[in-house]
């Protein structure tokens, strides 16, 4: 469904001074910064995967999902999404993907979402049983019907986010970018989106790829997980192997009287002894051996 190649993308930005002689000095003589945004990037995903993008800000996610998306161009590798090159925007590629931006809306203002989805059935020329059938089916999963007359802009967050799900899903994309599509919302609305997202894709086999800063939809959606630092990919597998390899241990810390006095070569049989203290001690202990250590 997706194969990336070498990906990488540079940004050039200009640097500029403060106060008016910087201003001034910018007109003439300008300071540029390459800034690499992602860089030598390769990876695939097959259909029906959801695959989770992890990194900090400015990692570089959001720019390489609007590379995949088409939104900007790459400046060098390749990528073909859906037998697609993706940056030349054809038709046919665009009607099998769709892009959700948690901090940008798609959907109008001061429309009504059912008005906004009959423009966007015109726009996707989406046959008029197709349409009512797929409307009705998500409707139902997100159980939003009786919100969808109303104008967007008085909708909660959590509404305008379900319609924003409705308005991507409607041409039924084989493809489903999501760039942090919980961001802002409440934890109730966060599960709520999480389990239509991993009901449509069991009943409609549609490939995810998400970005999200809330480990809970990485955890709750993802087996497998990229995890992206400074542009370029630092970790591609399972989620549990990342536990397995970065985080194999624990700290656990003892608090009572006398642990201070306690014998060290003792508290060694328990695990590293990375700390002692009076009325403390604190070892690092094997993921495995927390319970039984703890019960000792």
């Amino acid at each position: 469904m997706i194969e990336v190649r070498n990906l990488s993308k540079d940004f050039v930005v200009h640097r500029k001074q403060p106060g008016l002689l910087g201003s001034i000095r910018s007109l003439f003589v300008r300071d540029r910064v390459v800034k690499h945004a992602v860089r030598d990037v390769s990876f695939s995903i097959g259909e029906g995967e959801i695959v989770g993008l992890v990194g900090a800000n400015g990692a570089g996610k959001t720019t390489l999902v609007k590379m995949l998306s088409g939104i900007i161009h790459p400046t060098a590798g390749s990528m073909s999404v859906l037998g697609h090159d993706p940056w030349k925007r054809d038709n046919e590629f665009r009607r099998r993907i769709a892009l959700i931006m948690g901090q940008k809306a798609q959907l109008w203002w001061d429309l009504p979402a059912a008005d906004c989805f009959l423009l966007l059935r015109e726009i996707y020329q989406i046959p008029e049983a197709q349409y009512r059938e797929t409307l009705d089916w998500l409707c139902d999963a997100l159980r939003v019907k009786g919100e969808i007359n109303f104008q967007i802009r008085r909708l909660s967050l959590g509404e305008r986010m379900k319609m924003e799900l409705i308005a991507s899903l409607l041409h039924r994309p084989r493809i489903l970018f999501l760039d942090e599509p919980t961001i802002g919302l409440d934890v109730v609305s966060q599960k709520k989106v999480r389990e239509f997202l991993r009901h449509h894709n069991a009943t409609r086999g549609t490939t995810i790829l998400l970005t999200s800063h809330y480990m809970a939809d990485i955890e709750e959606l993802c087996d497998r997980v990229i995890i992206v630092d400074r542009g370029s990919i630092f970790f591609d597998g399972r989620l549990a192997e990342v536990i397995d390899r970065f985080a194999d241990h624990k700290i656990i810390t003892i608090h009572g009287e006398g642990t201070g006095r306690c014998p060290r070569e003792h508290l060694e049989r328990y695990g590293e002894v990375i700390g002692q203290a009076d009325g403390e001690v604190r070892l690092r202990v094997k993921r495995h051996r927390v319970i039984p250590v703890c019960k000792a």
